[in-house]
């Protein structure tokens, strides 16, 4: 059974010993030598399949080329042979290598998600677990033995420990998982792993004003930043070198100035010793590109739109009411109170925290397309304008609730939609869970996970390396020491043109 594990201040004279530090204890688990489960084994290889899909689609994207170009200056180091960066075969440094493909593969905003009392998207772990598995060149059982403990971690502090409400950036608890997942996949000691995660925690906490208001290039950057950081902080302590402690309860720490306060008290749900890492098998993936609180939303606007064509005309509606959580309404709905979620000239990374936008697109054309549902001429559209801007979200204690519970079977994202229109019928209509959600209409199994690679594949990659690339992912397991190349995606020729890069100082 996950045990709780109290979590408060402590002043510097109580001397809280090591072993009662939540660092050192998440480094226990990390060194916990547990076998990984073939449930657990199964998802990890969907999860790698689906980064894979949303990084190659990305490949052409700014972010992307920037990181890239970036990635590409710094060759791999002494230490190893150097991780591949997504698209191309060139080799780089694991940190850099890293970085470029935690852009890729965050840019899109379409990979797995675990929202509780934080955000996150756990699959932020697998490129910086990736990277150090192929610079030292090891197994597939490794890798998945770190990834599952990277998701371990990354999941249990979500539900356990709040960032948003004191306006830090989820971020914070991805250098932790992500250090703690390489510390697994490298077989590190108790005590290597637990200078890394303080380190990692220390070095990543940002504010969240990168997911506020005009939301830049940096967004996608922001999670890569943490898996290199975690990168780097493993490569510090493996030398030798310290990190502050206790980073989360010291008098002076993370959670007395950044979080909750000298008076804080958190219960993190962390596994014994010996219990296998599930906590990937709770986490869910994207069926759209968008975020995923607007997931449901968008399956919701589909289904309206196929019973109630009349939805379409703006001319018809008078207001869109959407009943949600407190966590959808004050991040993506109206109740965030950023004019930019109701700006047709507003950036991508904008108008995919905007359910508004993002209600009234599905809604009149009853699909979603990662490119073309965000691009200027769609959000300009005057009756997709007109529509957009009498849609408005109001927080539902009810659906609050049912966000926050810890019964995963009445977990809720979604919310209920209250559709007034001129002539004075009201369409009402709710939705608890996306469709491709476990508990959804259409849940994702292999063959969804698969079908979105090819989706997002083509036109990118040639037909003989996805399948060369689906067969070695779904072999991962047997995968030997020093082959884990195979996971990189090469794209078609003349894709990716490298000599189009911006410069900068590197």
């Amino acid at each position: 059974m996950v045990k709780n594990n109290h979590v408060r201040v402590y002043r510097s004279e109580e001397n809280l010993p090591r072993e009662e530090q939540l660092a050192h204890k998440i480094a226990v688990i990390a060194a916990d030598p547990v076998e990984v489960t073939t449930e657990v084994t199964d998802m990890v290889i969907n999860r790698i399949i689906d980064n894979a899909s949303v990084a190659i689609a990305s490949l052409n994207r700014a972010p992307i080329i920037a990181a890239r170009a970036q990635a590409l200056t710094h060759s791999p180091s002494s230490g190893g042979k150097g991780a591949k960066v997504f698209g191309i075969e060139e080799r780089v440094s694991p940190e850099w290598a890293t970085w470029a493909n935690g852009v890729a593969v965050r840019e899109l905003d379409y990979h797995d998600t675990f929202l509780a009392a934080e955000y996150s998207h756990p699959g932020d772990n697998i490129p910086p677990i990736l990277a150090v598995a192929q610079h030292v060149g090891s197994s597939g059982a490794d890798l998945i033995r770190g990834i599952a403990t990277g998701y371990e971690i990354q999941v249990n502090l979500v539900k356990a420990i709040c960032l948003h409400k004191h306006k830090i950036d989820h971020v914070a608890h991805l250098g932790p998982s992500a250090a703690a997942g390489i510390g697994t996949l490298l077989g590190l000691d108790v005590e290597t792993i637990f200078q890394s995660v303080g380190q990692a925690l220390h070095t990543t906490t940002a504010t969240r004003q990168s997911r506020k208001g005009e939301i830049s290039t940096w967004k996608a950057h922001a999670p890569a930043f943490a898996g290199k950081m975690a990168v780097e902080a493993v490569d510090r302590s493996m030398r030798g070198q310290t990190s502050p402690v206790p980073i989360y309860e010291g008098e002076d720490g993370v959670i007395a100035w950044l979080l909750d306060g000298p008076d804080a008290s958190y219960q993190v749900p962390l596994p014994e010793d010996g219990e296998a890492k599930r906590a990937i098998l709770d986490t869910y993936t994207k069926e759209h590109s968008a975020e995923y609180q607007a997931q449901a939303w968008i399956d919701l606007a589909r289904k309206l739109h196929n019973e109630y064509p009349e939805l379409k005309n703006a001319d018809n509606v008078v207001s869109v009411v959407i009943r949600t959580s407190n966590h959808t309404h004050v991040v993506i709905g109206s109740g965030a109170n950023d004019p930019q979620k109701y700006d047709p000239t507003a950036s991508r990374e904008t108008l995919d925290h905007s359910i508004p936008y993002i209600f009234t697109v599905a809604l009149q054309d009853g699909a979603w397309h990662h490119v073309d549902s965000y691009s200027p001429g769609r959000a300009a559209r005057p009756d997709t304008v007109e529509l957009w801007q009498k849609v408005s979200t109001v927080e539902d204690p009810e659906w609050t609730r049912r966000y926050h519970s810890l019964d995963i079977s009445e977990k809720a994202f979604g919310g209920s939609v209250e559709i007034t229109l001129t002539d004075g019928t009201v369409i009402g209509d709710e939705i608890a869970v996306a469709d491709a959600h476990p508990l959804g209409a259409r849940p994702f199994t292999r063959e969804q996970y698969v079908n979105k690679f090819r989706t997002l594949a083509k036109g990118h990659v040639e037909e003989a390396e996805i399948e060369r690339f689906l067969t070695a992912v779904e072999r991962l397991p047997e995968l030997a020491a020093g082959e884990l190349d195979q996971l990189n995606i090469t794209a078609a020729p003349g894709v990716i043109d490298l000599r189009n890069a911006p410069k900068g100082l590197f």
